[in-house]
């Protein structure tokens, strides 16, 4: 059994509207912009995907924690949230490959949750009054003084984020149990392992850079192929990636694959421009049309910016767009090996419609008749 917490907390949104609730996983204060995630399960996976670096996360199914968590479901080492807010938190943990509780992993993460609030109500507010920052508290309890210091907390928009989640140093990425193997760089903005796994399971080597890496530092790997990660924040700040994209495109003209945060400073790289969205895209059923198929793909996702499909260049090609909103989903180059998609083919968690753009990754990379590694 879960060894319920009686201490309270509060959430107050910086409008005003507060809510009150009981307090699990660390006690304390933390401020970030609130989301909301419409996925069913993968809560662990959701609370380490880097992608939430500065964000409280609300979840809309009602009963979060009744399968526990483990240390195999990771997308990091670490949690870059701020916060948790569930409906209910379930007393009981049920699963054979349970570990622990999902207030002790927060615990282990200093992550501040609170639950017992109508989650349906916060997610209506977002979505009408769109993205807003945030409070949690078991300190501060009086929801105008709470609301004082929200609204002197940091903005998502204008903020770089990539620096702070990436990777200080280089490391190789799991190899590929199958020879020959393709050496590829991936830039981490805030990658996720299962990413990295999806790239090893499609006979892919990965060396893993940071997401400061100049073109000089990636040219001297020598990589038959690039990859764009996911991760938060605004890309408009990111701009020493974008030139190093540019030069990338320009000089190497290797296959280059972005997902997410990837995709946008890829469109940003051909001079295309991002938005802000009203609430962004995070959940595991986000439809999206394939134009080339014609096939309708369920997508997870995870994003606040989006790419302006009007300020796309000629030379780029639409090839998938969102089905509730008509928001870009994913362009390719209509003459070099370049294509990214806004959405999370990898999922984890998630369904695995768009697994295949791994594979066309590879299938790209063999066509340009590179030396593969033994």
């Amino acid at each position: 059994m879960l060894k319920m917490q009686s201490k309270k907390a509060i959430l107050v949104l910086e409008d005003g509207t507060f809510f009150e609730g009981e307090n699990f996983g660390s006690d304390g204060t933390a401020f970030g912009e609130i989301v909301f995630n419409t996925s069913m399960t993968g809560y662990q996976e959701i609370i380490t995907d880097p992608s939430y670096a500065g964000q409280i996360i609300t979840f809309t199914y009602p009963e979060i924690g009744n399968y526990g968590v483990n240390s195999s479901d990771n997308e990091s080492k670490m949690s870059f949230a701020k916060g948790i807010v569930v409906k209910d938190l379930s007393p009981v943990i049920s699963n054979w490959r349970a570990e622990g509780t999902l207030s002790d992993f927060l615990q282990s993460h200093k992550l501040v949750g609170i639950s017992g609030v109508d989650t349906r109500a916060i997610t209506k507010k977002i979505r009408s009054s769109g993205a807003m920052r945030a409070g949690i508290s078991t300190e501060i309890l009086a929801p105008d003084k709470l609301q004082k210091e929200v609204l002197n907390s940091p903005l998502m928009l204008g903020t770089d984020l990539a620096k702070v989640v990436s990777t200080k140093e280089k490391y190789r990425g799991p190899m590929p149990k199958r020879q020959p193997a393709w050496p590829i760089v991936a830039i981490d903005f805030g990658i996720k392992q299962n990413i990295l796994n999806r790239l090893s399971h499609y006979g892919l080597a990965p060396l893993v850079v940071p997401a400061t890496s100049t073109f000089d530092e990636i040219k001297s790997i020598n990589p038959v192929g690039l990859f764009l990660s996911n991760g938060p924040g605004d890309p408009e700040p990111v701009k020493y990636a974008v030139e190093t994209i540019k030069k990338i495109i320009n000089d190497l003209k290797i296959p280059v694959f972005g997902i997410c945060l990837g995709h946008q400073l890829l469109a940003q790289a051909f001079g295309a421009k991002t938005f802000k969205m009203k609430f962004g895209h995070r959940g595991a059923n986000q439809p999206v049309k394939n134009v080339l198929t014609g096939r309708v793909e369920i997508t997870a996702q995870n994003h606040g910016f989006a790419v302006d499909a009007d300020t796309l260049p000629k030379e780029l090609e639409i090839t998938h767009y969102n089905l509730n909103d008509n928001t870009n989903e994913g362009f390719r180059h209509k003459e070099l090996p370049v294509f990214s998609v806004q959405y999370h083919p990898e999922a984890s968690p998630g369904p695995h419609d768009s697994d295949y753009l791994f594979r066309d990754f590879v299938e790209i990379i063999k066509k340009q008749n590179y030396k593969p590694i033994d």
